[in-house]
């Protein structure tokens, strides 16, 4: 099977199984998807719906979240782990947000990466899901599928990134990088995996095994 087949086929199955896709984290506005989305680092997306509510009851903008101080932030929190240098983030992020951006989250990649504790893999999900600029954040169930399904060499987030752009057709690519998500989560978990319960896996193993033969 080519890698132009798989990606047709990958692309026709998630759609049938996931023609609508709702952003896992809640959120109303591109701060509060920021914030959520900082927050998920190592942390489930159930767990981070779970807190958010807490914090933005508090603050949910920047001009209130500077209003707090980091280690009441960090209280709030804690459940999501890693809380005094997500707290440290949040805290300086809102207030780059209100000294260089009027109050407002940058859409572009540039000024969301020069925050503390933004990375790439932030900057792009904001980017798709609160300004609709196509990006593909790669998270571990993108990074592991994109090399089970033979369509990355899996050295790195980086790379797999790279090649899902390359792959994969622009206009699909905020839709696509959740659709992959939803099923990393459904049919391929990374423990506990079972190929009968997944019908790419089964398909492009099957595909590969026939042309052996």
């Amino acid at each position: 099977m080519t890698k132009k087949e798989k990606v047709e086929f990958v692309i026709e199955t998630l759609e049938k199984l996931y023609p609508e896709v709702p952003v896992p984290l809640n959120h109303k506005d591109p701060y509060t998807l920021l914030v959520a989305v900082l927050l998920s680092a190592q942390c489930t997306d159930e767990r981070v719906n779970k807190i958010t509510p807490h914090l933005f009851k508090k603050a949910d903008n920047p001009y209130d979240m500077v209003k707090l101080s980091v280690e009441e932030i960090k209280e709030i929190i804690r459940p999501c782990g890693l809380s005094p240098m997500k707290s440290k983030g949040i805290y300086g992020l809102s207030q780059i947000i209100i000294n260089e951006h009027n109050g407002v989250v940058p859409d572009n990649f540039k000024a969301l990466e020069a925050m503390p504790s933004v990375g790439h893999k932030t900057a792009s999900v904001v980017m798709s899901q609160a300004f609709g600029v196509p990006a593909f954040p790669v998270d571990t169930h993108i990074h592991r599928l994109m090399y089970r399904w033979g369509l990355t060499n899996g050295r790195s987030v980086e790379q797999t990134e790279k090649d899902a752009k390359r792959l994969f057709p622009k206009e699909l690519w905020n839709k696509l990088h959740l659709q992959i998500i939803f099923y990393g989560r459904e049919y391929s978990p990374a423990r506990g995996f079972k190929i009968e319960n997944s019908p790419i896996d089964q398909k492009l193993m099957r595909k590969s095994l026939l042309k052996k033969l």
